[in-house]
């Protein structure tokens, strides 16, 4: 990273919730922000130019940010000294097709986007080996992509709460670099160069967190109001830091990187849109009449929970494991298949150790 100015620029492609959220530690630290508009933040950046606020988080941007349309991102790339890809899971495939092709070369990437890539027979990558892929098949060989990992919510973050999270890349020496614009008294960033590890483990936890969340649903319909129950809740939570330690494990990650995983299922348990998805299955209603009542909700966890189901049974069909190695991921499989009137598997999460 050239980082040679007193204020760094820092252009953030997508500037949905968390996108946006990041750049408030580094305004803090002096650097220099662009937000571009995805096509879909059209809405955001009018709004932004218009109020100084941003729409969805319902909180005023740090001083001196700059806005762009999507028509105007390469003038905002230009003199950039990080871009950070800021789209959800659902924009992946327009910023591999339409934004690598035009990133300047030798700036590194630092990607908020959490997910994997099944490639069939049960290999999954992270978002940035694929944009690392995409960016080669354009001529593009001297971008660094780095993500972002670790238990933050977005408006937490905005409001400076504190926050631990881990930016991993292959590079050790660039993500000191990339911490040192972001490192604030409020967010605290571990570096690792383990980045499928990092990447699986906070991915995961968007399914994860639908299956714990089922136990909210279950607990306001036993009562016939909003109460929860959280034995329920913990013994979901367990069985699913059990589960994805074995696929973490398949992904060939660290196994220290379930610290991860299981901070981030814990925050969005209680603070994450998944909730919402998982509260009313548990309640018994169908998945396409949740998907319909929370019709405009940003569900990054439906695109992660389909696509690991899919590799499980392919591993599973492989001899790699036993649909039984992995009962909540496959009743949560069940639940996206639509059906309905089907219990948690709670026999199947006992087990005997010796």
């Amino acid at each position: 990273m050239k980082n040679k100015s007193e204020h760094p620029i820092i252009t953030v492609v997508g500037c949905g919730m968390m996108g946006s959220a990041i750049t408030w530690p580094a305004a803090y630290n002096g650097c220099k922000i662009r937000f571009v508009g995805s096509p879909l933040d059209g809405e955001i950046i009018a709004h932004a130019r218009a109020t100084g606020e941003h729409l969805t988080l319902k909180r005023p941007i740090p001083a001196g940010t700059e806005y762009y349309t999507v028509d105007q991102l390469e003038e905002a790339l230009e003199g950039a000294d990080l871009s950070i890809c800021g789209v959800s899971s659902f924009g992946l495939d327009w910023y591999l097709d339409y934004v690598i092709p035009r990133l300047p070369d030798g700036v590194p990437v630092l990607s908020i986007s959490k997910g994997m890539i099944h490639l069939g027979e049960g290999k999954m990558i992270s978002y940035p080996e694929k944009m690392e892929e995409v960016a080669a098949a354009c001529g593009k060989k001297n971008i660094d992509f780095c993500a972002v990992g670790g238990p933050c919510t977005s408006y937490e973050l905005a409001d400076l709460d504190p926050s631990c999270v881990t930016f991993c890349g292959r590079k050790i020496e660039l993500l000191r670099e990339i911490r040192d614009l972001f490192e604030a008294p409020y967010y605290h960033v571990s570096l690792s160069t383990d980045v499928r590890g990092v990447e699986c483990a906070v991915a995961l936890k968007n399914a994860y967190a639908l299956g714990v969340s089922l136990a909210i649903g279950m607990s306001y319909k036993r009562e016939g109001r909003e109460f929860e129950h959280y034995n329920s809740q913990a013994a979901l939570f367990g069985q699913a830091v059990r589960e994805m330690r074995i696929l973490l494990n398949l992904c060939g990650g660290h196994p220290d990187n379930i610290e991860l995983g299981a901070g981030d299922l814990y925050v969005t348990v209680f603070g994450g849109r998944t909730r919402k998805i998982g509260t009313l299955l548990g309640t018994g209603m169908s998945f396409k009449d949740a998907m319909e009542a929370l019709k405009g909700v940003t569900l990054e966890s439906i695109a992660i929970a389909g696509r690991t189901v899919e590799a499980a049974k392919s591993l599973e069909s492989l001899g790699v494991i036993k649909a039984d190695d992995l009962p909540l991921l496959y009743h949560i499989g069940r639940l996206l298949d639509n059906e309905t009137g089907i219990d948690v598997p709670w026999k199947k999460f006992e087990k005997e150790i010796y």
